[in-house]
Formats: structure tokens, sequence, C-alpha cells
């Protein structure tokens, strides 16, 4: 460890002496532009002799005596470049050799051409150092390994491992076809506020913030949910929002405290017109990323021209041997799981209400083992507070989630607008929250009112991005499909 702070000291030395020597040659060390004419990636398809002006980080230099040879890279690739003593002129060379580390940006002139082996290269007549990198790329720079510095140090990850930059790239180009996708099919893209009064739109303890202006705490937002419905009642017939959401919880490959999901509410659909419209776009993102329907996640063989429908109540009566739509009392339902044998009494304390119960059961004994895309519908009521209670039988509602490897992808419903069962949900949730269910929702007074000034029928969709992206990708990890995970 000691050597290793040695030899970092002595390269940091070195490189700052280097700097002093650009300052006194060009009187800038850290350039303020550089005049392209092209990218790396759009001077791969132009003809041999043809001039540019390319720039870039220098990955490579191999010094052959009166000839070198080096790699400028920027996120889209590599090109190499050669320089002659005889056409650099000496000192130009010597100092390019004496100054230039892996790591600096440089700029580049000069003419395309293809080396004996066949490799596109630029002939360089003249360059500049745009920018001297006081730190070296790591040793290991095709292919850094240690976890640790490639979440901590994304852009070494990105710099250093292809896989990485790939992910990257088609993760920005997923949310781009997403959007694309929902603004040709009549949806507006909205913002909402992310601090919040009123913690709400799903299960989960929050996050919370001071106000220090206004004196007063606030949430970061669990969802976007009661904000992008009052959207919906102001009078957008179809609004999305792509952002970021809030959950104090654990953390796992597939959990993360803050992640981006996709939300969308759609006037006078149901939730049967989201499964068809989600199901479609899915599909068509796959085929846009993967070029098929039929994918590896982590060694599964996923399937994605067809989907599972699962009944929620009849599965978990069928597991439970009761009837779940009835069930109020919270000892008697964790003493009926006690006797099946299904959880000890310890696994069940923290629960304080039937809705977490249900949600722990159905989590571990049913969810966990969906692998195959599946469509899980007809829920209790008491689950989801703010759908709608189904027509036929007000114990159940109108929801249903896609569910890919034990893990939700995708929760949506026919929205409740009703005020007075709205109103009546909320009340439930309080009485939970008070029994210590501290996932339960908050009271919301501005939603409600603007429930009461009237909503049309609407249908609302959520989907976490991160997830979605990991399953396309073939990523173990949601820390591995974001850019810049939080670490402790």
């Amino acid at each position: 460890m000691a050597e290793n702070k040695v030899i970092s000291t002595n390269e940091l030395t070195a490189r700052l002496q280097k700097a002093e020597n650009i300052r006194e040659r060009d009187g800038v060390v850290w350039k303020d532009k550089f005049d392209r004419t092209h990218t790396i990636c759009d001077a791969r398809s132009l003809p041999d002799g043809t001039a540019v002006r390319l720039a870039g980080r220098v990955t490579a230099l191999r010094w052959l005596g009166k000839l070198m040879f080096g790699r400028i890279y920027d996120i889209d690739g590599e090109v190499q470049f050669s320089m002659s003593r005889e056409e650099l002129g000496e000192d130009q060379y010597k100092f390019m050799k004496a100054n230039v580390d892996l790591g600096d940006f440089i700029g580049i002139t000069g003419e395309l051409y293809h080396t004996t082996a066949g490799e596109l290269t630029v002939r360089v007549s003249g360059y500049e150092i745009l920018s001297k990198a006081l730190r070296p790329l790591p040793e290991k720079f095709h292919g850094l390994t240690d976890m640790e510095t490639r979440y901590r140090q994304r852009y070494l990850d990105i710099i250093s491992n292809e896989e990485t930059r790939n992910t990257m790239k088609m993760r920005f180009r997923m949310l781009r076809l997403i959007r694309e996708y929902l603004n040709n099919n009549g949806f507006v893209e909205v913002e909402t506020p992310i601090m919040q009064v009123v913690a709400s739109g799903a299960a989960a303890r929050p996050f919370i913030t001071h106000h220090n202006a206004l004196d007063a705490d606030f949430y970061l937002r669990i969802a976007p949910e009661l904000f992008l419905k009052q959207t919906i009642a102001a009078g957008f017939d179809r609004v999305y929002e792509i952002g970021k959401n809030f959950r104090n919880e654990g953390m796992d490959a597939m959990h993360l405290q803050e992640f981006t999901m996709l939300e969308w509410y759609a006037s006078y659909w149901d939730y049967k017109r989201n499964i068809d419209f989600s199901w479609a776009m899915i599909q068509q993102i796959i085929m846009d990323l993967r070029g098929t329907l039929q994918i590896e996640y982590q060694g599964q063989q996923l399937d994605f021209s067809k989907y599972e429908e699962i009944d929620y109540t009849a599965r978990m009566n069928e597991l439970l041997g009761v009837d779940i739509l009835e069930f109020k009392d919270t000892d008697a339902l964790k003493q009926q799981l006690a006797e099946r044998g299904m959880f000890s009494a310890d696994e069940l304390e923290p629960l304080k209400s039937v809705p977490s119960i249900v949600d722990y059961v159905f989590k571990r004994k049913i969810r966990d083992q969906i692998i195959q895309p599946a469509v899980v519908y007809n829920y209790p009521a008491y689950l989801i507070p703010l759908a709608r209670r189904n027509d036929a039988d007000s114990r159940r509602i109108d929801i249903f989630q896609l569910i890919i490897c034990g893990a939700e992808l995708i929760k949506a419903y026919s929205e409740l607008v009703d005020p007075i069962v709205q109103r009546s949900a909320f009340e439930e949730q309080a009485v939970n929250k008070a029994a210590g269910d501290d996932e339960a929702f908050d009271l919301d007074e501005d939603f409600l009112r603007a429930m009461e000034h009237g909503m049309p029928p609407i249908s609302g969709l959520g989907l976490g991005i991160d997830r979605f992206f990991a399953i396309i990708a073939n990523q173990p990890t949601l820390r591995d499909v974001i850019l810049f995970p939080i670490m402790k």
C-alpha cells in the first residue's frame, strides 16, 4: 500500500512538471476549445486522404524511434493516429514524447489512411495538447475489474470497459425510444414536484428533508402519482413523467433507494387497455434494442412473445386455505400463517397490518417463483388505496402487475376517481399507520379536493426503468445499469 502511494506521488509530481512544460510553451495547459471537423465515429466512414481535425483522450502510445502510433478515445470509439519525426519536426516530436501521457486530451490535424494491416489511421501533421491528466488511468486500463472502483469512479469504468460503455449508451437509447413511443401515441411529458408535503402514491417509507426558508419538513417523493392525476383533472388527456423516486428501504440487487420510474396516466382507459398498450411498448423496445423477443437474463431464457395470466386472489387463497378478501384481523392472519408453518412468529412480528402481511406472503411464496413474464391481476382492495374498486365486487380492485424473474416490473390499474371511496381508503390507511405500519399512505387533502372537483375515468401505470433495463441488458444488479449509484 505504501509503495503504491509513493508511486502515485511520483506520478503526480512528474505530470505536474509536464504541465509546467506545456504552460511554458503554450501559455495555457487546459485549453478552452478545439475546432473539430468530425467526431471519431464520423471519421470512420470517410475515404482515405480526407483531411480531418479530431480530438479525444489518449489511450495508447507506442514509440518506435522516428515513428510513433497512438490512439485517442471518445464515447463512441477509438481511432489510431501516427506521427513521424520528419513530418512533425524534431521539436514537436520530442515535446509530444516527453510531455503527453495516457489520459491526456489532444487534438490532432492530419489525413486519413489505412495501414498495411488495414487499420484506419490519422497521419498527423500537427497536434495540440488540450488537457493534462494529473492522475493516470488504472493500471489495468483495458478491463477495470475492481467493483468498488467501477461504481465509485464510473467514468473510469466507462473508459476502461467496453461492456459498461455499451450498457450506458443502450440505457440512454432506451429512454429515447420510450419517449418516442409515448409521444407518438398522444402522451405529453410533464414534470411534477420531487419535494412533497404528503408521503403518498405508494406503500413505502419516505425520506424526509427540511425546507429552511419555509421552516417545514418535506418528503422526497415516493411516486408522482397524485400530481399526475391532478394534471389529468386539469384537462390533459394523456401524460407521463420519467423521473427519480425515493423510498427509504433496504438495498438488494433489484432495490435501490433512489431509482428511475416511468409513470403515465390516460383518460378514459381502463387497466385492460393499459395491459395491451404497455405490453406492445415493451415488445417494441426489446425488439429495437435486442432484435428478438427471446432474450437471456442471468442464465434464464425469457420469452417476451407471450405472458402468463395469474389471478392474485385465487392463487393466494389456494396457498393459505382461506379467503384473503375477508381477512381484517392482523393477529388472526399471523396465527393462520404460523399454524400452516409458512412463517415464524419472529418473521411476522414487524408486520402491523393485514395489507403488509398479505403483501409479504405474496412476495416470498408466489412472486419469487415467477420467472417468465406474467400478468398478475385481481388483487384485494386493501392493498392499493388509489386503485378503482371492481364494479361487481368492491373487495377487489382493477389492477395488474407485470412480474418477471421474481421482480415487479409494472404496476398499473384503473384509477380510483370516486372522492368518497378515496377518502375512506385514506382513512383506513391512517388506521394502519397508527398501528405501526410505516409504509401506509398519508391522507392528502389537496389531492382529495382535486378529485372532488371531478376527474374523468383514468388508468395509470408505473414501470421501473432500472429493472426493465437490467433485464434487457442482462445485468445482475441495478447498480450495473445506473451511471452513478449511491455508495456508502
